[in-house]
């Protein structure tokens, strides 16, 4: 599998793009070289900081991923998208090694931004002593499935002028599920639990309560922030109060911004009752849906406990504890 850090969008067939990530790449290295060399020098607490954003496919991740473009040169840190081959999820072994030490050592992109179809990946099992943050947002899961199969389809606006694979299929959802059609079948669900349970083969077999109870340890013991698609103002929120490096600015940005909502699935016909109740009766929609309630549940805790509202707004808290009592005394 190949894997190409991108600074910016793309722009052109596969080839041309990895050309341009590679040249990219050699311009920002020779720059910072020119400035002088960082391999020695020790990077404090802020400036080491890497986050890693593996979006999930049509949770709202390029309206987010946006943000973090738009505000990159103003809080001086990197954006760097992980392309990887056919938007494979799992990486291979040795592109597992290659990844862990591009984000532990490369000191020119600190601190970093990384973005990318990418399921999750256990640094600690590669020696690291610092992992990186991830964060991450998720989405109702037969809505992220309708939205991925107009997307197919119709694309979006974001770049309408691409030839989408399934382009020309005028069937809707509806009659896919009616008809029992593969893109629309239960199995299509399997996507957000294997996402946060990562690349162990188990993740991947489609309806394994195991990869499910292994997504829920990993989004309460290795995710920073997991918000859900349906409240992306306030996970962007919380994100700029907690991590303000990255994110100050963000609220403000996806509220006003011309960007904030930018990509949307074109087409879109929302299922009938008929077809949302077939697919529920689906284990594997309530195991997926379990995954979501569950991840929807702890956002919302931790929500409650970083903010006020007031008159239909929501305000950040400010600190609430303080140190006393403090020994021994200096003289």
């Amino acid at each position: 599998m190949f894997i190409s850090l991108h600074l910016y969008p793309f722009m052109a067939s596969q080839e041309s793009e990895r050309a341009i990530a590679r040249h990219e790449v050699r311009e920002i290295e020779q720059r910072h070289t020119m400035d002088g060399p960082r391999q020695d020098v020790a990077l404090d607490e802020e400036e080491d900081m890497v986050i890693i954003y593996n979006r999930v496919p049509k949770t709202a991740s390029t309206s987010f991923t946006n943000i973090a473009y738009d505000l990159c040169a103003k809080n001086k840190y990197h954006v760097l998208h992980i392309n990887t081959t056919k938007n494979n999820p799992v990486m291979s072994l040795q592109d597992q090694v290659r990844f862990v030490k591009n984000i532990t050592s490369w000191k020119e992109m600190k601190p970093g931004f990384y973005h990318g179809h990418v399921s999750y990946l256990d640094f600690a099992k590669f020696g690291v002593k610092k992992k990186p943050i991830y964060i991450n947002v998720i989405r109702d899961p037969i809505e992220r499935l309708v939205s991925y199969y107009y997307f197919l389809r119709f694309g979006d606006d974001y770049r309408p002028g691409l030839r989408r694979r399934k382009q020309g299929d005028k069937k809707t959802f509806d009659e896919c599920v009616a008809e029992g059609g593969s893109d629309c079948a239960p199995e299509k669900l399997w996507l957000q639990i294997p996402f946060f349970c990562g690349h162990s083969s188990e993740c991947w077999n489609v309806g394994s309560r195991w990869a499910m109870d292994q997504a829920k340890y990993n989004l309460i013991n290795e995710y920073f922030l997991v918000g859900v698609t349906e409240e992306l103002e306030d996970f962007i929120m919380l994100l700029e109060a907690a991590l303000p490096r990255f994110f100050r600015g963000a609220t403000e940005l996806y509220r006003t911004g011309k960007k904030s909502h930018l990509r949307k699935t074109t087409e879109k016909k929302l299922p009938t009752k008929q077809t949302i109740a077939k697919l529920q009766q689906s284990d594997i929609w309530k195991m997926e849906n379990e995954f979501y309630e569950f991840a929807l549940e702890q956002f919302q805790f931790i929500r409650a406990h970083a903010v006020r509202e007031k008159d239909g707004d929501l305000y950040i808290l400010a600190q609430n504890f303080f140190y006393e009592k403090i020994y021994p005394k200096s003289n």
